[in-house]
């Protein structure tokens, strides 16, 4: 048992990482009935856990290949389950967003360390098994979190969504100090402040305006003050970078254009796969009356299934294919997956979004494995760890993206209805339109730029993480 300790230890983590972001879409619109809070606010619930980890994700790899990574994975936990206290007693949804921040901030922490824990744990056959186990997880947290965050919230309340984090934390804690030995990357590690710093103001900046532009319009001025911020942070950020001796991010990565292809796919297919998500939660119960738990099993239990069936069935098929293809085509799935949804009218049920949405998980599948594999290959060994840090980042970032901008597009849409139930249908098929149409453009920059099947690296792979 205790050999297995590291590996119960990390996929714990894991585990919470994945269900927080499932398991807390389908307690949104309870949480905005209590707080009687709006669309702006229910997209930072969800914004501001996915910016926090993506801005800080490459920081803590850093931090924890110099101060150590078991040290780092145990703040994190410590962190992590703070910050869900915090959010489970929130007075208000400020003190929620504020609490959910932190939360991703914990999430990073544990999160750019799992890889490297299991990687400098185990050799040979136990590496193999060892990740194994933790990619079943990862599909597994995914599937669970709907079903969990219904149950917890139609029988305890949505405050338990959170509150269930803190034994997972307690046992994690246990088993990471019983069996995880400290490892640190041979050549140390700098945390890149000023990178970390332009980089998350960036991010933060053009999400807020996103999400204060669906408010006030696009006019407004803190809207187009926020994203003159955001242009401004990004030109400092490549400014800084370019001329740091140790970046976070290396941008002469991107020089590669299967790489610099790849990385925008993963910014897209979390945006197109899951930004519209929230917005058919609320439609589902706050139009239709479902309870959490139908909510979820209508509105994403589909599709975290179908993304588990194929990752299960096929998944070592599909690490034979060329990434061009198994990118390409599965985003092509995700496109039609999504177009599949666009038939909602004032008379519709949770039952029409369940085919596309299985279709987008076959699509899902295909795509987050065959990604994590891919962009390891087309670079060198000794960038690895980075290149993995910056597919996490820019998939959690294309999330927290996705929900500004189709939530902005849900909101004008409702606007215009009047928040007539007929609004609430067609704000959900006009952000699922242009789900469709991101899917379709990151396919297509994959099939052009993608071009050969990617050297494979010896480095560990990255977790298919999904949401």
């Amino acid at each position: 048992m205790r050999k297995w300790s590291p590996l119960i230890a990390v996929c714990l983590g894991t585990f919470l990482l994945l269900v927080d972001v499932t398991i807390v879409v389908v307690a949104l619109p309870s949480i905005a009935d209590k707080f009687q809070a709006g669309y702006a606010d229910l997209q930072w619930v969800l914004d501001g856990y996915a910016l926090a980890l993506a801005a800080l994700l490459l920081g803590a790899g850093s931090l924890a290949d110099r101060f150590g990574r078991r040290r780092t994975y145990l703040i994190g936990i410590g962190i992590f389950a703070v910050s869900s206290l915090l959010c489970a007693f929130a007075p208000n949804e400020q003190a929620l967003i504020a609490a959910r921040v932190l939360q991703g901030a914990g999430g990073a922490a544990m999160f750019a360390c799992t890889a490297a824990l299991l990687n400098v744990t185990y050799q040979g056959h136990d590496r193999g098994v060892a990740f194994g186990v933790w990619g079943a997880v990862n599909g597994a947290a995914a599937a669970a979190g709907p079903l969990a965050g219904g149950l917890l919230t139609e029988h305890l309340g949505w405050r338990w969504v959170f509150l269930v984090n803190l034994p997972i934390c307690l046992i994690a804690v246990w088993f990471t100090v019983r069996g995880v030995a400290e490892s640190k990357a041979p050549w140390g590690g700098r945390f890149d402040l000023p990178g970390t710093v332009t980089f998350t103001v960036a991010a933060a900046a053009v999400t807020y305006g996103l999400i204060r532009a669906g408010d006030a319009g696009w006019t407004d001025g803190i809207a187009l003050t926020a994203f003159a911020a955001g242009v401004v942070a990004l030109a400092a950020f490549i400014v800084v970078e370019l001329r740091s001796d140790h970046p976070m991010l290396d941008l002469a990565l991107f020089r590669r254009p299967a790489f610099a292809a790849l990385i925008v796919a993963a910014f897209l297919t979390q945006a197109a796969a899951f930004g519209y998500l929230p917005f058919a939660t609320v439609w589902l119960q706050q139009v239709l009356g479902y309870g959490p738990v139908d909510a979820g099993l209508y509105g994403a239990l589909p599709m975290a299934a179908a993304s588990l069936v194929v990752g299960a069935a096929a998944g070592k098929f599909l690490q034979k294919v060329s990434p061009r293809w198994t990118v390409g085509l599965g985003l092509l799935l995700i496109a039609a997956g999504d177009l599949v949804q666009t038939s909602l009218d004032a008379d519709s049920s949770g039952k029409v979004l369940i085919p596309g949405l299985i279709i987008v998980g076959l699509g899902v599948g295909c795509v987050l494995p065959s990604l994590s594999s891919a962009v390891l290959g087309e670079v060198p060994r000794e960038r690895s760890g980075m290149a993995g840090g910056a597919l996490n980042t820019f998939r959690q970032l294309g999330f927290a993206v996705g929900v500004a901008v189709f939530g902005t597009i849900f909101a004008d849409r409702i606007a215009d209805a009047h928040g007539q139930p007929a609004g609430f249908a067609d704000g959900l098929d006009a952000t699922l339109y242009v789900a469709a149409g991101t899917a379709l453009a990151a396919a297509i920059v994959v099939l052009i730029f993608v071009r050969r099947h990617a050297v494979q690296s010896h480095a560990a792979p990255v977790p298919a993480k999904a949401g």
